[in-house]
């Protein structure tokens, strides 16, 4: 038995028949068979930032290339609707879709200035206790020498 079949014995059969990286083409930039909807989709809010500094590195990738994925989507059939002279509906998704990447981007930068400046706090407590053991051994130099002069005067 294979490492991955040890490790993911347990997943149902029916997880194990799809995978992530099913290839479609274009009719994934396409919501529905006609290229441009003509009934509104209801659709959800915008993801807040406090939601977001909630979720791991590896959410916020996804999230990422779902909302990017979202908003090709949603280009294709603004242009679609330009071409065929028609109203495009959905203005107001594109706007939730741009506003949650904007907010991704704040949460990691965030986390990234969060980041540096524990690392710089590192560096600086690193060096002051560098500095600190260094004196400590200067002190311990100073006064085996001052002992080492008192026996010889003896």
């Amino acid at each position: 038995m294979s490492l991955f079949q040890r490790t993911f014995h347990r997943l149902r059969p029916s997880a194990q028949r799809y995978s992530a990286q099913c290839v479609r083409g274009l009719e994934e930039f396409f919501e529905t068979k006609t290229s441009v909807p003509t009934e509104q989709i209801p659709a959800g809010r915008a993801w807040e930032a406090s939601e977001l500094r909630q979720k791991s590195f590896e959410d916020l990738h996804k999230l990422w290339y779902v909302l990017l994925k979202e908003r090709n989507l949603l280009a294709t059939q603004k242009l679609e609707a330009k071409r065929l002279n028609v109203e495009f509906l959905h203005k107001d998704r594109v706007v939730k879709c741009k506003k949650s990447m904007a907010r991704i981007k704040g949460v990691l930068t965030e986390r990234q200035l969060t980041w540096e400046e524990a690392q710089n706090e590192v560096g600086r407590r690193m060096n002051q206790a560098e500095q600190q053991h260094v004196g400590l051994l200067e002190k311990h130099r100073k006064a085996a020498a001052h002992k080492g002069g008192k026996k010889r005067q003896s």
